[in-house]
C-alpha cells in the first residue's frame, strides 16, 4: 500500500485525522494503472480534458466499484460527468463538486487523484468506508471554464451563482444530482487570491450560513469545518481558517468579512436550504513561500496536496458520524412538511435578519399563471418541489421538504426570486 492510501484507511477508521495526505504516485506501481496529466509532469501543469477522459473510462473499465455517467452537456458540447464510487445506496451518499469556476484547478485535481485511488484500493478499510458511504463526484463542474481558464462558464456566467435560478446547463446537472441521489454532504472544492497578512492561509472554508439551514445540519457541517477538516489539513502541515474573514495579523482577531454570506444562490447555501452538510472549501493560488515563488509546480503541488489533505478529514467525518449525520439530513427533510416557523430571504448565521428579511407569516402556498407555471416548471422540478395543476396554471403549496426553497423561488421578498408567484393565505 502506498502512503497515500494508507492514509486514506486510516483516515476511514478514523484512526488518523491528522496524518499526512500527499498524492505524490498512483495506487499500485504498475503501468495498467492510470495516471493524471498533473501527475505525470510533477505539477507542471494541469490534467487537461483528454487526459482526464481517459483516465475516467479506465477507473470505469477496470473496477467495478466505479461508474461513469454523462449528466449533462455545455453549450460548447462537453460533458458534465459523474462518477459514482462505492454502492448504489448506502446509510451516507457524499457529493465531490470540483472546480466549479473553471481557472480554480486544485480541487478537480485533488478530485481525479481521489477518483483514481479509491477505484484500486484493495485494503480492508478502504472497502469498508465505500460498503458504507457512496463517494459521488463531478470532476470538473464547469469543462468550458476549465478549457478556457475563466472564472465563469462559456457565456461568461459564474455557475456557483445559479444554484437557485439555473440557467445554465451546469448548474441544472448539479441540480439534478442532488435531487435524484439526495446527498447528506456537499463538498465544494474551490481557490482563492490572497490579500498578505490579513486572509492568507493555505486552505479556508466555510459551512452554510443561510438561516433557512435547520439547525441540526448547519451544527454537522460547522463539526465537519472546525473538527475534521481543518485538523486533518493542519495535521499535514497546512494553514486553515474561516472563508471571508480578515483577520488581525498580530491578533488574529476577525477585522472584517469580504465574502461568505448566506446568499442562497451560492452552492454552499443552497446545500443547507436543500438539507444536505454543505462545505466550501479554498486552497491559496498564491505561492506562500520564496520555494514556491520560484517554483510553479511546487505551488501547484501544494494547492493540490492541501485539498487531499482536507478530503481525508471529510472521510474521518463521515466515518466516524455517520449516524448523526443521517439523523440531522433526515429530520431536515422532513421539517417542511409541518410547514411551521418563519422564513428567511436575508441574513446569516453570523448577521441576524432584519424584520424585512423574515417572513413571519408564510402563506399556505403560491400561485402561477399558467406563463409562469411554463416558463419555470423545468426549474421547479430541477429542484424537486412538489407543484399541483390548478386551473389553467399552477399551485405550489409550502408544506413540503423544500419549503424554504419555494418562497426563495416564488416569494416577491427573496432578493434572486425567479417570478412573483401569488401568495396563498387561506389555510
Amino acid at each position: 500500500m502506498t502512503p497515500r492510501l494508507r492514509t486514506i484507511a486510516l483516515a476511514t477508521a478514523a484512526a488518523a485525522i491528522a496524518a499526512p495526505l500527499v498524492a505524490t504516485a498512483p495506487a499500485q506501481a504498475t503501468s495498467t494503472v492510470p495516471r493524471t496529466g498533473f501527475e505525470q509532469t510533477n505539477g507542471a501543469r494541469w490534467t487537461s480534458q483528454s487526459e482526464e477522459q481517459r483516465l475516467l473510462a479506465a477507473v470505469d473499465k477496470a473496477s467495478d466499484r466505479v461508474a461513469v455517467s454523462t449528466i449533462g452537456t455545455t453549450k460548447q458540447n462537453r460533458p458534465v460527468q459523474l462518477v459514482r464510487i462505492g454502492a448504489h445506496r448506502t446509510a451516507n451518499t457524499v457529493l465531490l463538486i470540483c472546480s466549479q469556476h473553471g481557472n480554480e484547478p486544485s480541487g478537480r485535481e485533488a478530485c481525479l487523484t481521489e477518483i483514481r485511488d479509491l477505484a484500486y484500493a484493495r485494503d480492508p478499510a478502504t472497502q469498508r468506508f465505500l460498503s458504507r458511504t457512496t463517494l459521488l463526484v463531478v470532476p470538473t463542474a464547469n469543462p468550458d471554464g476549465r478549457a478556457a481558464d475563466t472564472r465563469g462558464n462559456s457565456d461568461g456566467i459564474d455557475v456557483n451563482r445559479d444554484h437557485l435560478a439555473l440557467e445554465t446547463a451546469e448548474a441544472r446537472a448539479m441540480a439534478a444530482v442532488i435531487r435524484d441521489r439526495k446527498p447528506d454532504v456537499i463538498y465544494d472544492l474551490h481557490e482563492y487570491g490572497a490579500t498578505p497578512q490579513y486572509y492568507d492561509k493555505d486552505l479556508f472554508d466555510l459551512w452554510p450560513r443561510n438561516l433557512n439551514t435547520d439547525a441540526r445540519v448547519h451544527d454537522e457541517a460547522e463539526t465537519l469545518s472546525e473538527g475534521y477538516v481543518r485538523p486533518a489539513a493542519n495535521g499535514s502541515g497546512y494553514s486553515t481558517g474561516t472563508y471571508g474573514i480578515w483577520t488581525d495579523p498580530v491578533t488574529g482577531d476577525p477585522i472584517k468579512q469580504t465574502a461568505g454570506d448566506g446568499q442562497e444562490r451560492i452552492l454552499r447555501n443552497m446545500s443547507g436550504v436543500k438539507h444536505a452538510l454543505g462545505l466550501l472549501i479554498e486552497s491559496r493560488v498564491d505561492p506562500g513561500t520564496p520555494a514556491e515563488e520560484a517554483d510553479e509546480s511546487l505551488n501547484n503541488r501544494r494547492r493540490r496536496d492541501s485539498q487531499l489533505a482536507a478530503l481525508g478529514g471529510l472521510f474521518s467525518f463521515t466515518g466516524e458520524r455517520l449516524g448523526r449525520i443521517e439523523v440531522a439530513t433526515s429530520a431536515a427533510r422532513a421539517a417542511g412538511f409541518r410547514d411551521t416557523g418563519p422564513i428567511y430571504v436575508g441574513g446569516a448565521d453570523n448577521d441576524p435578519a432584519e424584520p424585512a428579511d423574515t417572513i413571519q407569516d408564510p402563506p399556505c402556498g403560491y400561485r402561477l399563471t399558467q406563463a409562469q407555471y411554463a416558463e419555470f416548471k423545468d426549474e421547479l422540478d430541477l429542484h424537486g418541489i412538489t407543484v399541483r395543476k390548478s386551473g389553467s396554471g399552477a399551485y405550489v403549496p409550502l408544506r413540503q421538504s423544500a419549503r424554504a426553497l419555494v418562497a426563495l423561488l416564488l416569494d416577491s421578498r427573496a432578493p434572486y426570486h425567479v417570478t412573483e408567484g401569488e401568495p396563498d393565505t387561506s389555510c
